[in-house]
């Protein structure tokens, strides 16, 4: 089985603009190794024992991919209004979360990779994911994927969380340096509600 971090690797090349075949390259691994990863997206942790119980959005997920394949602008709240109508008895919130984990990736602007010298930098990203536990199946809660690049050779860093505070944030990094062995020369924030200003770049 692959590892989380090259899992997340290989969607990170993937967003620079790489090919499958470039990644296949840089990653040591088959194209269609790669293709199958980039299919099947980033997976939340699974988190367990729980018991095992149906969905009442179970007689519906089929209907409510053949939509969004179809038609991907379509609304969560549109898509609730058609399942109720068939009979539906669940809450939005459950609709809301299946509809993130099904529903097509927009589509994204070529990206240029960006080259920097050795330990010079490196870029730090929260990417969340909606989990439903399966004895709380009307509950959508957030996980985040704290990950930590390094510009220049790629090497990366991460861990799951419950948040985005600014004490998890501290923990996040201390422990990426303690792998790391250092520290890089400055760090890119990106998208990152945690910070004490709203400039993208910050030097730690």
């Amino acid at each position: 089985m692959i590892q989380l971090r090259n899992l997340v690797l290989i969607h990170d090349l993937k967003r620079q603009g790489l090919s499958v075949s470039a990644i296949a390259r840089q990653m040591g691994c088959d194209r269609k190794t790669v293709r199958k990863y980039l299919d099947l997206g980033l997976e939340p942790p699974i988190y367990g024992p729980r018991p095992l119980r149906g969905s009442k959005l179970d007689g519906y997920q089929h209907y409510l991919q053949e939509r969004v394949t179809q038609f991907p602008g379509l609304s969560g709240r549109r898509l609730f209004r058609e399942i109720k109508e068939l009979g539906y008895e669940g809450s939005y919130s459950t609709v809301k979360g299946f509809l993130r984990e099904i529903r097509p990736p927009a589509q994204t602007p070529f990206e240029r990779r960006f080259e920097t010298p050795p330990g010079q930098q490196a870029q730090v990203d929260f990417a969340e994911f909606p989990v439903c536990f399966t004895d709380e199946p009307d509950t959508v809660r957030k996980v985040w994927l704290f990950s930590l690049v390094l510009g220049h050779s790629r090497w990366m860093w991460g861990r799951f969380a419950d948040s985005q505070n600014l004490q998890t944030v501290l923990r996040c990094h201390i422990a990426t340096f303690e792998a790391l062995g250092g520290t890089p020369e400055e760090i890119l924030y990106d998208r990152m509600k945690t910070g004490s200003s709203a400039k993208t770049q910050q030097v730690w």
